[in-house]
Parts: structure tokens; sequence; C-alpha cells
């Protein structure tokens, strides 16, 4: 299969929140990737990535971990620094680590500018309900924030494992509520993962200013997310029904990363047929 040119990408905008907002009331969808160094942050930003996330998936990816929950605030620190340097035109999101944020506001507050000051544009926390609050917080001092609602990894051991959330008629009503409260709350954007497509596809319709990005969440959030690694096949073992390898489709890893891209812009991924829940 023949790689893709540059040129079927549009020339390079510097990506800011305003921009994002733009992108989404015209229907454009959003790319977001994980990423932990400056070398690859150079490829993805020239192959049209909106979006990086320094994860805390890292815990797994690249530390060896067996959750996200070791990963501390001065390694997500570390790495959103070494993302930094690679950057020009990416908007970047770093993760609020495991414990960095669930003490208080205040200590949300901290966590937060530690990333920002290391370069984020924006810091992302997991769950809802009693986050609705801090994440008030937050905007209110000027720190743009995502949210994370479905599966969310911090909590895996609550959760009883890697499980599908909303599946019910309550529990789907409860990412719905807590959605509509973490968008009042000022979230500009918000990470839905592992959920019904129906249920992902309520929470966008009922928040239309909030930039849903989905991971296993189907195809009509607003932009996708895929952890590098297993989208790029090397992470080993069994990998998600959601996650597609586009480094067998493509010669390079910039290759891969530009299907990833126009693959999400054009609305071939996610097929719901093959990735949906």
């Amino acid at each position: 299969m023949s790689s893709v040119t540059p040129a079927a990408l549009p020339a390079r905008k510097p990506m800011n929140l305003h921009r994002l907002r733009e992108m989404h009331s015209q229907g454009e969808k959003i790319t977001m990737l994980t990423c932990y160094e400056s070398s690859m942050t150079r490829v993805m930003d020239d192959a049209g990535v909106d979006c990086i996330l320094i994860g805390d998936s890292l815990g797994m990816v690249v530390q060896g971990q067996p959750s996200t929950v070791p990963v501390t605030l001065d390694e997500i620190a570390y790495h959103t620094r070494c993302v930094v340097r690679g950057n020009r035109n990416v908007w970047i999101v770093s993760d609020l680590p495991f414990g960095s944020y669930q003490e208080s506001r205040e200590q949300a507050l901290r966590s937060s500018v530690a990333l920002m000051q290391a370069g984020a544009h924006m810091v992302k926390l997991e769950g809802g309900g009693w986050t609705a609050e801090t994440v008030h917080f937050l905007t209110e001092r000027g720190i743009p924030v995502c949210a994370h609602l479905g599966l969310t990894p911090q909590s895996v051991h609550a959760l009883g494992g890697y499980r599908i959330q909303g599946r019910d008629p309550a529990g789907a009503e409860t990412l719905r509520r807590h959605a509509k409260e973490l968008a009042q709350a000022g979230a500009a954007m918000a990470v839905l993962e592992l959920m019904p497509s129906d249920v992902a596809a309520d929470v966008q319709a009922d928040n239309p200013g909030m930039i849903t990005i989905g991971i296993g969440a189907g195809q009509r959030t607003a932009g996708q997310v895929l952890v590098m690694h297993d989208m790029l096949h090397i992470t080993r073992g069994k990998l998600p029904r959601f996650v597609r390898n586009f480094m067998a489709e493509g010669g390079s890893i910039e290759d891969a990363i530009r299907r990833f891209v126009l693959s999400v812009k054009d609305g071939s991924f996610p097929d719901e047929a093959i990735h949906g829940y």
C-alpha cells in the first residue's frame, strides 16, 4: 500500500483552544495521540496530529507497571517538558496522576500549576461527581481542563477491572449526569473511554459546547484518541477491540500516524461494526 504524502494534509496552524472549538463547531474531527518524548512529538506534529496527551498510560507502556496508579506528578511533569521541547503546533494535554488532585481543590491547583509550568496547555483529571467542584475551581483560575469519564484507569480496582461502563440504564444516566456537571463546571474537553457508542453520542449531544474525545466510545464523538504504542502495534498481548493497527498499513511510523489522522478526519476510524460497543 502506498504511503500518505504530506500534501494529503492541510497546512499546519498552531493549535489553541479557540481553534479546537472552531473545528468542533464546524464538524471537523479532532485527533489526539499519547506521547511521552521529544522526537516522537516532532513526528506527530509533522503528521498533523491536533492534540498530544502526556497520559499516565506511560506507567504501563513505558515503565512496565501493571496499571497507571504508580505514576507520579514529577514523572508526568518530566515527560511534559520532553514533549514541549519537540512541539511547534500541537495542543498539549497532561494527565493529573493518581493522588495528585483527590485530596483537595488546592492540591489539584498546585499539581496543575506544576504541569502548566512544565509546558502543558491543559490538564486532564478522571471521574465525575465530586470532580466538578475541582474543575470549576481550576477553570476559574485560568487552567483549561479536560475531563475523563467511562473507564477511568486510575480507579480500575474500584471498577473491578477494565470493564465497559454505562451498559445499563442507571450507569448510562450517571455518565450523562456527570458529563453535564463537568461541562457546566467549565471542562472544555472530555475523554470518553470504553462506553457504548449511543451513550457517548448522548453525552456529546447533551453538551454541544464540550469537545468529546472517544476511545472505545464509537464514532459520534468530536474526536478520537489512541495510545501511541497500541496503534503502532508496539504493545504486546491482546489489545482492546477499539484499537486499529495503523503500522500494518504503512511503511513508517510517520506514515502510520498520518493514516490515523486521515482516518479520523474522514470518519473511517473508528468503524462502529469493528471498534464500537
